[in-house]
C-alpha cells in the first residue's frame, strides 16, 4: 500500500496549485486523510484533514486560502491552495488512515516565489 502525492511546483505568489495524493496497493479501507507540510528550517505541521465523513479542518494560516477534499471512489485526497503567499513554501506530505495504518506519501515540493 502506498501514497503518492502529485501537483506541486513553482508558483508565484497569488497563483493557485492543486495538490492530489492516491492511495494504491491492497486497500481495503481508507479513514481520516490529511496534508502535512514542512517548511525549510520548521517543524512539520498539520495544513488540513478531512474525515471519511467529510468534515474538514485547517491550519488558521491557510484557512480561506487552501481546501481539502477527497474522492472516496478513487481513495485520493486534493488540497487546492489559492492566494499562495512565500511562507506556503514547503514540502507537502499526504497522510492517510489505510487498513487501520498510518501511511505517508513520499512528499511534494511547492515553492512560492516570484
Amino acid at each position: 500500500v502506498q501514497l503518492q502525492a502529485s501537483g506541486g511546483g513553482l508558483v508565484q505568489p497569488g497563483g493557485s496549485l492543486r495538490l492530489s495524493c492516491a492511495a494504491s496497493g491492497s486497500v481495503f479501507s481508507v479513514g481520516d486523510m490529511a496534508w502535512y507540510r514542512r517548511a525549510p528550517g520548521k517543524q512539520r505541521e498539520l495544513v488540513a484533514h478531512i474525515t471519511t465523513g467529510g468534515r474538514t479542518n485547517s491550519a488558521d494560516s491557510v484557512k480561506g486560502r487552501f481546501t481539502i477534499s477527497r474522492d472516496s471512489a478513487k481513495n485520493t485526497v486534493y488540497l487546492q491552495m489559492d492566494s499562495l503567499k512565500p511562507e506556503d513554501t514547503a514540502v507537502y506530505y499526504c497522510n492517510a488512515d489505510i487498513n487501520s495504518y498510518s501511511v505517508w506519501g513520499q512528499g511534494t515540493q511547492v515553492t512560492v516565489s516570484s
